[in-house]
């Protein structure tokens, strides 16, 4: 069958083609990336205008999102309450899914941090923490935590110390990057006369993981390390405490009685004032006054909440409103509600992409 296109007709189809044209945004340099866990999607979200710029397919159940550290890869845990074993991996830019990861005996990925061009993900299934490197696309590391439920991440800068959570063994681990003395040769050994250069049983340099189990409340879970580096944060969903460790000692110095049942994450603000608080079953984000341990406000945002972002630009947060189907926007100098992002069913992790 062939149709006849009238002027009319055209003119239509050439404004249908410059819409669509027009619909095809490019990522912005600056970009919010929120998960759909009922979707399983990615939005990429303008965070000067609120606006979805495209939703990228992922893998069932994503949990959490980590941009790379040039902000053109997205990569995504595809979690399965412990029996999945895939990251969901995104171009940014062009706004493409890429093959996955198969994290293989690795199951349950699930905390994320990208650090030294690398990613490093929790595998809960495994009771491990372990290191995908993109530019040999290979695990090149695994360290076991002997803790049940290993969820969530945090990774220093200089990839020397590594924090988590267990989750049902209620403890925090601290790993810490250390030399250790050097091996000499072994006893007996004698080196040919007359020969030079390094020996076989010359001291070699060592480095090893030291780790640091610390006991805390029960169903730990959402975490974070003050802006300053010195204390670490956790809620407690199981007894609705949050726990306080001396990093420098190692040890927990204060146990709040927050009762906040279903905490889910914690983030501190940019400027290290404040600590906020998501809960599964409650509908506040619970805002602590870092210094004094106390309560400062709650912040009406729902039926209940799990991801949390800061933005230091502009004095804001993110909070994945999971029940509510909906992102909502924080003003951290007024601790208002100021606006929700429609970024799909059932969010919950949320990043940040900077491309260089």
């Amino acid at each position: 069958m062939r149709f006849k296109w009238s002027s009319f007709g055209a003119g239509l189809v050439f404004f249908a083609g410059m819409a669509q044209m027009a619909a095809a945004q490019s990522t912005p340099q600056r970009s919010l990336l929120a998960l759909s866990k009922h979707n399983h999607t990615l939005a990429i979200v303008d965070p000067s205008n609120f606006r979805v710029i495209a939703r990228l397919p992922v893998g069932p159940d994503p949990h959490e999102v980590i941009a790379s550290s040039d902000g053109t890869k997205a990569y995504v845990s595809i979690y399965g309450g412990g029996r999945y074993h895939a990251l969901s991996v995104l171009d940014l830019v062009a706004q493409k899914a890429l093959p996955d990861i198969d994290t293989g005996a690795l199951n349950g990925p699930h905390g994320l941090a990208f650090a030294d061009g690398k990613v490093w993900f929790t595998a809960e299934g495994a009771k491990a923490i372990a290191r995908f490197d993109p530019a040999t696309s290979t695990i090149d590391w695994i360290m076991g935590t002997g803790q049940n439920r290993t969820h969530m991440l945090y990774v220093t800068p200089d990839v020397r110390k590594i924090y988590t959570t267990n989750v049902s063994s209620a403890t925090v681990t601290i790993m810490e990057l250390i030399a250790l003395p050097p091996m000499g040769p072994p006893p007996g050994f004698r080196p040919p006369a007359g020969e030079g250069g390094p020996l076989p049983g010359a001291p070699q340099r060592r480095i090893d993981w030291n780790e640091t189990v610390i006991p805390v409340g029960k169903g730990d879970e959402g975490f974070d390390v003050s802006p300053d580096g010195r204390e670490l944060w956790t809620a407690n969903a199981q007894d609705g405490t949050i726990s306080i460790i001396d990093l420098g000692a190692k040890k927990v110095v204060a146990t709040l009685d927050a009762e906040i049942p279903g905490s889910n994450r914690l983030k501190f603000t940019a400027d290290g004032k404040y600590v906020l608080i998501s809960s599964l079953r409650l509908g506040d984000l619970f805002v602590y006054d870092a210094a004094s341990h106390r309560e400062y406000k709650r912040v009406p945002i729902g039926h209940g909440a799990a991801g949390i972002l800061i933005d230091p630009l502009d004095a804001r947060a993110f909070v994945a409103c999971s029940p509510d189907n909906y992102v909502a926007v924080v003003d951290l100098k007024t601790f208002e509600v100021t606006g929700h992002i429609d970024v799909g069913g059932e969010p919950d992790g949320l990043a940040w992409a900077i491309r260089q």
